[in-house]
């Protein structure tokens, strides 16, 4: 069905292009970061039907939920814990293909199939993540980091 829907919308490129603008219009006039947050992911959910798509956000030596879209998710991850955690530790995004073959992945669904985080680094401090899953085994790829990340960057540029 996603397949049918990327022939429908045109290739993951051009989805990506085509959101860019929607989600820079969205959040750079707004300073309510959490509102800034639900609309991304929002839009992201819309746009892809992604499984699960949401912000975590570091709270002392945790990842703390903050605005998502989708089923019911875990509330607290610890540092270097599950592939949200790993991405904070790391300070990089992560591509996981399956997150069953991922070492100590945080099973919050068991629909869950495939993961990105992006982490949110703000003055060379990661201050949160943007976790995208997918009921689907090898959604994401280098389109995927290249747009999420520059809708990040647009995000920590909103950010007062």
């Amino acid at each position: 069905m996603a397949e049918d829907l990327a022939l429908i919308q045109g290739s993951k490129e051009e989805q990506y292009s085509s959101l860019l603008p929607q989600i820079k219009g969205l959040i750079s006039h707004e300073t309510n970061q959490v509102a800034n947050m639900a609309n991304i992911c929002a839009a992201l959910k819309q746009q892809f039907d992604f499984f699960w798509v949401g912000f975590y956000l570091v709270e002392g030596n945790e990842l703390v939920l903050g605005p998502f879209q989708g089923p019911v998710a875990c509330t607290r991850i610890a540092y270097n814990r599950g592939v949200c955690g790993s991405a904070w530790a790391k300070e990089e995004t992560l591509v996981v293909p399956n997150v069953d073959e991922f070492p100590g992945h945080i099973a919050c669904s068991s629909l869950s199939k495939s993961e990105i985080v992006v982490p949110i680094l703000k003055d060379g401090k990661c201050i949160g993540v943007l976790d995208v899953d997918s009921a689907d085994l090898n959604s994401f790829d280098e389109v995927d980091v290249k747009y999420l990340l520059q809708i990040i960057n647009n995000f920590v540029e909103n950010i007062i």
